[in-house]
């Protein structure tokens, strides 16, 4: 636009003498017509365009109605366009002025001195908005900051990291930088005091975890030390043998211990793990598609504890816990469904969950209950 300005600056407004241009300076204006002003541009001899280009010479007592940019080009200062709005607001527009007849040079004086007074208020006003706002962010920030250095459980984001001299806290007005070159006051302070809470956190989850693992291991050789004893008792010839050889897997132990510790109940039911097979029985029946298929991996099981017994279920219960004393019984509650239905169907089955503590070992066993 620049270039098709300076390429029209050689055309003078017509409203303009030669004469006028002693002790000026030529300045280029542009504004655009309306159709109406296009009309009258028209019947007044002129070119009839939408967007009018001229050259006009400024006075020097009217200069700062020009405004020059960066290359030298000077312009009347009709653009960006500045009026007042609602509540004494100045609003801007970055178009052309457009005018619905072509208008003498005392108006567009008139136009650039109204456009100079505005911008003049508007740059106040931003600058006062900027204000207001930089001190309202200041006061969050402070507070923010005040917040989180006098509460110590708070912490600071973990991505990215704290660092001594940059982190980000999470505040109800979203996330927030504080950064130790550009803060003052509380917030200055919290970079380093997020960074030693972070540091401090990593620590302690290692060192928890070592504890943890520390823990794991001496558990488990708990229970290898109680599976060697009770194979060295109670184990065949076969199972000692390759137990002392150190190639007896201690899931073979763990499950010849259940059979034991259950071995009071032994005539009782066990709830076999057959969902798939109950549920596609079921949906067959129910829908009446005997070439439905349930595949173990669609199956979907949620497990609760019963909130109900009937009597029949509440009779296992008692077997179990008289022939038990020690253990925990359960009754629980297992909805088994399809993912592939549309339309969900459930089969609900239930089962007397019986947790016996030997030794080192928490042995679990569940057992079949009649169904509602």
């Amino acid at each position: 636009m620049d270039t098709a300005i300076r390429a029209t600056a050689e055309r003078l407004h017509p409203h303009l003498r030669p004469a006028d241009a002693a002790q000026t300076l030529t300045v280029t204006l542009a504004y655009d017509l309306s159709e109406a002003g296009r009309k009258a541009s028209l019947l007044a001899g002129g070119d009839g365009r939408a967007r009018q280009q001229f050259t006009i010479p400024v006075p020097i007592a009217r200069l700062h109605l020009v405004a020059v940019d960066t290359t030298g080009a000077a312009r009347l200062k009709l653009r960006p366009q500045f009026e007042l709005g609602a509540n004494d607001r100045i609003m801007r527009h970055d178009a052309l002025p457009v005018y619905d007849a072509p208008p003498t040079v005392e108006a567009l004086f008139r136009d650039a001195a109204k456009n100079h007074e505005l911008e003049r208020l508007f740059q106040a006003q931003r600058n006062t908005w900027r204000s207001q706002r930089r001190e309202a962010d200041q006061d969050r920030r402070s507070q923010a900051a005040r917040e989180f250095l006098s509460i110590p459980d708070q912490r600071a984001m973990v991505h990215p990291a704290p660092s001594p001299s940059r982190c980000f806290l999470a505040t109800p007005n979203g996330r927030v930088m504080f950064d130790l070159a550009s803060d003052i006051g509380p917030a200055r302070e919290v970079p380093a005091e997020a960074h030693r809470r972070f540091r401090a956190d990593l620590a302690a989850r290692r060192q928890r975890n070592m504890t943890q693992r520390a823990d794991q291991l001496a558990l488990h050789e708990q229970k290898t030390e109680a599976a060697r004893k009770w194979i060295t008792t109670k184990g065949s010839a076969e199972q000692q043998a390759r137990s002392a050889a150190g190639v007896l897997p201690l899931d073979e132990v763990i499950a010849a211990m259940t059979e034991e510790a259950f071995q009071a109940v032994a005539e009782l039911p066990r709830y076999e793990m057959d969902g798939a097979e109950r549920l596609q029985d079921h949906l067959r029946d129910a829908l009446g598609d005997p070439n439905l298929a349930v595949a173990p991996a669609d199956l979907i099981v949620k497990s609760a504890d019963a909130t109900g017994a009937t009597a029949g279920q509440w009779a296992v219960v008692k077997r179990l816990q008289s022939a038990l004393p020690d253990a925990t019984v359960k009754l629980r509650e297992h909805r088994l469904s399809s993912r592939r239905q549309a339309r969900p169907q459930e089969l609900v089955v239930f089962g007397a969950l019986v947790t016996r503590r030997v030794g080192p070992f928490n042995l679990r066993r569940e057992f079949a209950v009649p169904g509602r």
